[in-house]
């Protein structure tokens, strides 16, 4: 993509932002529409997904989870354009939960990790978390290759005073002195390395998990917490979020035993709402390799 073109749809987004919410969730039931309807994006992976994920369930099931997908994915791209811009007041009111413990963890000076999966809106998630949290709020992302694409997703995880920092420096960032608790927050649910994953059971397929959350709560002794996002039925754009605790002693735990609760209780939350998931992510196309560490692999 051409700076010319990036300019103007990134122009384009901004514009988008100050829409009504009414007619940002117009906008998605066209871009539903025009993505899947016409397109077909990622249909057969989606179907794949879900098919592979839940084979007790018919093709009809299938296909209703498949539908109910589609809306969500279309609505979390005309949520994130309109998150751009949003003031605090929203973003407190679109996601509600209980977040006491974080209260709690902070009058005990506590560090924190927050895994999470790619359920809810995960942009939502992380300026709820700068916004409301009274932890220093680390977010670890990937950043993009267009430059300019990459400053705009900066600018919108930022603007609550967030400090985003790529995986592969997380360490290093972590090493610097801070004046009070902090709270790491990744997602945890992307295809890894084949190589260096834990290979485990998740959805009914042999499944490969980044290691990073475990080597880097291990190294730090961070309390590790999971968030979970659901969609509040029947109001649009909606979410609440449940937090639970993994361990709050990573050093003393058996070695995989975080990947193996947060992958449990994910499962349990995909179960429960199963379209409020990325299924559009190619997330087993890699198979796990023949030789991998006993301490990798726990099937």
């Amino acid at each position: 993509m051409n700076q010319l073109t990036t300019k103007f749809l990134l122009s384009l987004l901004n514009a988008l932002s100050s829409l009504s919410w009414k007619n940002a969730f117009r906008l998605s039931n066209a871009l539903r529409w025009l993505l899947f309807d016409v397109g077909g994006y990622r249909k057969k992976v989606i179907l794949s997904n879900l098919q592979n994920s839940f084979p007790e369930k018919s093709d009809q099931e299938i296909k209703i989870i498949a539908k109910k997908f589609y809306q969500h994915f279309t609505d979390l791209i005309v949520e994130t354009i309109k998150f751009r811009t949003a003031s605090p007041d929203v973003i407190r009111e679109r996601l509600q939960g209980d977040i006491s413990m974080m209260d709690d963890l902070y009058a005990s000076k506590t560090n924190v990790i927050f895994i999470m999966g790619h359920r809810g809106n995960w942009e939502l998630a992380n300026l709820f978390s700068s916004l409301c949290f009274s932890h220093e709020c680390i977010v670890v992302y990937r950043p993009l290759q267009n430059k300019k694409s990459d400053q705009w997703f900066r600018d919108l995880r930022t603007r609550f005073g967030a400090i985003l920092v790529p995986m592969d420096q997380i360490f290093k960032e972590l090493q610097k002195p801070r004046d009070k608790p902090y709270a790491v927050v990744l997602a945890n649910d992307q295809s890894p390395v084949p190589e260096t994953a834990f290979w485990t059971t998740f959805l009914n397929q042999e499944t490969g998990i980044f290691r990073g959350v475990e080597t880097i709560a291990r190294r730090y002794n961070l309390t590790v917490l999971y968030a979970d996002f659901q969609k509040i039925t029947g109001k649009r754009g909606y979410y609440k979020v449940e937090i639970t605790k993994i361990t709050c002693e990573p050093k003393v735990i058996p070695m995989n035993m975080i990947l193996k609760k947060q992958i449990k209780v994910l499962e349990k939350n995909i179960q429960m709402q199963p379209h409020n998931w990325l299924w559009s992510h190619r997330r087993w196309k890699h198979k796990m390799p023949l030789n991998l560490k006993p301490d990798q692999i726990s099937l």
